[in-house]
């Protein structure tokens, strides 16, 4: 019916234009309209309305087109679902690998409101209940893998998701108790502005049992680091950073200095704790017990000036002075007799000590009464006018490797001297 319609409109626009062209109008303008009705022509309606009010449908064509897009959803459904199959079995497979190491491992979930982590947080705030319970808190991955390392006895351990428990070596903490808390728990109970996700509670390690690397213990020279009422904690955890740096064979703290296991202590060190021996809270009577008998025992001094330029052409020792009063004092007089010496001349030429001491008070008599007894010296390093005296750690830097320097130069000696024995 559609194809007679067309071609009787189409007689009858024919028709129109030959009578139009012989009266003389456009012929241009005939053929554009004859073409919109052609163009009008092939437009199919989409359905028919009877006057009963039935309807039908005559594009079958779309119905076709809407049952082949059907099957290419369907189709493309298929496919996705096949791919996350493929992806879902890569997942298991890829936890069935995990699962043998996991399975092991059993940890606990805190439950909303637990104050497990606030109980326990409290050993990091406060030094008598570390010392009364005898318990430490090490905070980030790093610390507590190389205090697990060094073979300290973990006890709980806090963890924020499964995959920073899984960075921790798992064989290790069997005996621990692992306790999963919401990260928003931990960040109120941490010290870090970003904490790491795990927080572990391990027993006071003691450094007469602990295991330190082999490569740190290979290359330590014969020089030990005495710490002397060093009270700020941000200078004695660097200190013991740079004792662990310079190849120090153990540092001794006496009962002035701030306690060796505070966290701020534990952040500026850096994990030297477990990278050399540290002895904390030792009275003077037990230091000598951690010593060599042939030892020196040097301390550092900050408040001996350089000597002018006259007085530096005369070479002697005796020119130097201390930046305190120059009347004498009964007290003052009591003090032992040591002599300066700059830091960069010869100090360390066997088993020697350094004693550093801190900002506040300075050095102990009994520190310096052990320097007087084993020939010691006061050293000191050289600044320039109206400075400033240089920090703790700063000083301890600069004096414990000029004195590793020293040490190697005197075995680099020692070996040659042997060798030429042995050759002759």
């Amino acid at each position: 019916m559609a194809a007679l319609m067309y071609n009787v409109s189409r007689g009858f626009v024919i028709f129109r234009e030959r009578s139009l062209l012989l009266r003389g109008h456009n012929i241009h303008r005939i053929l554009v309209d004859s073409r919109r009705c052609v163009r009008a022509l092939r437009r199919r309606p989409v359905a028919v309305l009877y006057p009963d009010g039935e309807r039908e449908r005559l594009i079958k064509s779309n119905e076709a087109g809407d049952k082949m897009n059907h099957q290419k959803d369907k189709q493309r459904e298929r496919v996705s679902e096949k791919a996350g199959r493929q992806q879902w079995r890569g997942h298991v497979s890829e936890c069935a690998e995990e699962s043998p190491r996991m399975k092991q491992t059993r940890f606990e979930k805190a439950p909303a409101g637990d104050n497990t982590l606030a109980r326990v947080a409290s050993v990091a705030r406060s030094r008598v209940f570390r010392d009364k319970e005898g318990k430490v808190l090490l905070e980030g991955r790093r610390l507590i893998c190389d205090a697990l390392c060094a073979g300290a006895s973990p006890q709980m351990l806090f963890f924020s998701s499964v995959q920073r428990l899984q960075e921790l070596p798992l064989d290790r903490l069997q005996q621990a108790k692992l306790i999963k808390v919401r990260y928003e728990d931990m960040k109120t109970w941490s010290d870090l502005v970003t904490p790491q996700g795990v927080i572990a509670i391990f027993s006071k390690p003691d450094a007469s049992h602990l295991v330190f690397p082999k490569d740190t213990r290979l290359q330590s020279v014969p020089l030990f680091l005495l710490c002397d009422n060093i009270r700020d904690a941000g200078n004695l955890g660097t200190i013991l950073r740079c004792a662990a740096a310079a190849g120090c064979e153990r540092v001794l703290l006496t009962k002035g200095c701030v306690d060796a296991w505070e966290p701020k202590v534990l952040r500026a060190a850096m994990g030297a704790h477990f990278r050399l021996p540290v002895f904390p809270n030792l009275d003077w009577d037990e230091i000598s017990k951690h010593l060599p008998k042939d030892v020196v025992v040097h301390v550092a001094d900050n408040s001996v000036k350089a000597p002018v330029p006259a007085q530096a052409e005369k070479g002697s020792s005796d020119d130097y002075s201390e930046s305190d009063s120059d009347e004498e004092s009964d007290d003052e007089l009591s003090l032992p007799c040591l002599k300066p010496q700059v830091y960069y001349e010869s100090w360390a030429q066997r088993s020697t000590a350094l004693v550093i001491g801190g900002e506040t008070h300075g050095l102990s008599l009994e520190a310096q009464r052990l320097a007087e007894e084993t020939e010691g010296k006061k050293l000191f390093v050289p600044m320039a006018p109206g400075v400033e005296s240089l920090n703790a750690a700063m000083a301890a830097s600069i004096l414990l490797f000029e004195g590793r320097r020293q040490l190697l130069h005197m075995l680099d000696k020692t070996r040659r001297r042997t060798r030429s024995k042995i050759f002759k």
